[in-house]
């Protein structure tokens, strides 16, 4: 479900960032915020995830995401567990906002370099979900991170107090995307609670209250059925035109400025030389 989860959660932030038809506008930015937001609520959509060594979160950029990896692994006792409840929730956006605080006043102004660097991670599971990279090897991994790093610390917008808000919405899209299967989450990690014997005989409340404790909606059925890809295709056209058209702005809108500092890096290296 990498992809789809990413998909669900650029969707989650253009009705929730856009204030264009069809959105909800609860936290209205601008074109570059919803462009670099949406790359980077794909990215958060699948942290949840980074409690098992194989997923995609983990080979994103190896081998210190397989590091980061396995040590959620352990503390959260494994798939599907501590990361995919309330607690693992808050656990992300606590360090969402921690990363936020990271800042370095620098010759080009304040750079929030925390912020930059989780955003990169982001942006970079994304693309490892959305399959932009080659199944093996890891120097494109690494060399696109750094790149988005650079360009998102530079470019993004000036105030990183939507980052939270960024990984709350994947977070949230990401457990409710695993609910709403019949896997079902452990929302109350790491209290436990199972259901008594009798009443995981019972028709339907079964699938509800899942005899190991975790609880269940099962409207799409397995996960990667085809209800899933029924639902994901609108879901991901809508996230595909809400980004293009904020893409298209975000470069009207930058595309001066950019100039201006092409001409002067080219200056500066032609009168070096």
């Amino acid at each position: 479900m990498g992809g789809h989860h990413a998909a669900s959660g650029a969707a989650a932030w253009v009705a929730i960032a856009s204030t264009g038809p069809y959105t909800l506008g609860w936290y209205p930015l601008d074109a570059t915020g919803i462009l670099i937001g949406g790359m980077a609520t794909a990215g958060t959509a699948l942290v949840c995830d980074w409690d098992h060594r194989h997923s995609t979160v983990a080979n994103s950029l190896p081998p210190l995401s397989n590091v980061i990896a396995r040590g959620i692994e352990n503390a959260s006792g494994g798939h599907r567990q501590g990361t995919h409840s309330i607690l693992g929730a808050a656990f992300f956006v606590v360090l969402a906002m921690m990363a936020g605080q990271i800042q370095v006043q620098t010759g080009w102004g304040l750079l929030s370099v925390g912020a930059g660097l989780l955003c990169m991670f982001m942006i970079n599971i994304a693309a490892k979900a959305l399959k932009l990279f080659p199944k093996s090897g890891f120097i494109s991994n690494w060399i696109f991170a750094l790149t988005m790093a650079g360009l998102v610390t530079w470019f993004a917008p000036h105030q990183w107090t939507w980052l939270p808000v960024s990984m709350l919405t994947g977070v949230v899209v990401h457990i409710v995307g695993d609910m709403i299967t019949t896997g079902g989450v452990p929302l109350l990690w790491p209290i436990v609670i199972k259901p008594p014997r009798f009443l995981r005989k019972l028709p339907m409340l079964n699938d509800v209250w899942k005899a190991n404790g975790a609880f269940s909606l099962p409207l799409l059925g397995r996960a990667g059925s085809r209800r899933e890809w029924l639902v994901l295709i609108p879901v991901s056209a809508y996230a595909m035109v809400g980004m293009c058209v904020a893409a298209w702005a975000s470069a009207k809108a930058h595309f001066p400025a950019a100039m201006v500092l092409g001409k002067t890096t080219v200056s500066r290296l032609l009168g070096a030389g």
